[in-house]
Formats: C-alpha cells, sequence, structure tokens
C-alpha cells in the first residue's frame, strides 16, 4: 500500500529571520529595572521619524537591548517584542517585555572602540533612540 498526500504541496514555508534592536531610554525616566519590575510594557514616546519607522518594522520575537542614555551610556539588559500594532504608522504600538540583564554590562565607550559598531546607527545618528542591530552586534552584547 502506499499513502499519497497532497501535504507538502499545501504548506508553504518561509524563513523567519530573527531581527535585533537597541532602544534606549533615560533610567531616570524609565530604567531596566522599572521594566523588570512591570514585565511588560508599551514602548512608547517615541518621535524621531527614524525610530518610529524602526518600530513599525518591528515584528513579535525581536530581540533588543536596553540601553540607558544620560551619564550611564551603559546597554545593561534585554527584552522581547510581543507584539506590533502598526495600524497608525505615525505611533506603532510596540509591547515589549524584560529579558535578562546582561552579564557584562557595555559602555558607550566600549561599543564606540568595537570594530562591528563604525557605520551602526547607534554611533553615526547618536540621538536616535531605536537602532537596527546586526545579529553580529546583538551576540556582542550578549557574550
Amino acid at each position: 500500500m502506499v499513502l499519497r498526500s497532497s501535504f507538502l504541496g499545501r504548506c508553504s514555508f518561509s524563513i523567519i529571520r530573527m531581527s535585533y534592536y537597541l532602544f534606549k531610554s533615560e533610567p531616570g525616566v524609565y530604567s531596566f529595572d522599572d521594566l523588570v519590575r512591570d514585565g511588560e510594557t508599551v514602548w512608547d514616546g517615541v518621535t524621531n521619524p527614524t525610530a518610529v519607522k524602526n518600530l513599525r518594522e518591528m515584528k513579535a520575537g525581536a530581540k533588543w537591548i536596553f540601553y540607558h542614555t544620560g551619564d550611564e551610556r551603559t546597554a545593561v539588559g534585554t527584552g522581547t517584542v510581543v507584539s506590533v500594532d502598526a495600524t497608525d504608522s505615525k505611533v506603532p504600538i510596540v509591547r515589549v517585555k524584560a529579558g535578562k540583564r546582561l552579564k557584562q554590562p557595555k559602555t558607550l565607550a566600549q561599543i564606540k572602540a568595537e570594530k562591528l559598531f563604525k557605520a551602526s546607527p547607534l554611533l553615526t545618528i547618536g540621538r536616535l533612540s531605536v537602532v537596527p542591530l546586526s545579529k553580529e552586534q546583538w551576540e556582542w552584547f550578549v557574550a
């Protein structure tokens, strides 16, 4: 007896590409500890058009680095994008959840010294609050 199935013919496969970002926040306004306490939050208050575009393009499951700005200037933790509602393209609603504290926080000086970031918007557009990262940059942060 031979079983024939058209199952494979009905399936569509897509490659899921993980995306990575860095989110900046003044620790006195909203810190990584605040996110850990809250568990989840909506990342809002972003007005820069490039940063808004980065938020709008995110997908659930994207990984991100939490970076404290101001006097601290240090990447301190990780998070995951829970959901993205880009119905209003000017104000996408991005829900995020806390990940883990980085084993080795990375200072701005360390980031600037790393060749991986030479052309990164993290350094070339310093005021950008939501920055895309490459997989290699993500791995450098969490190593």
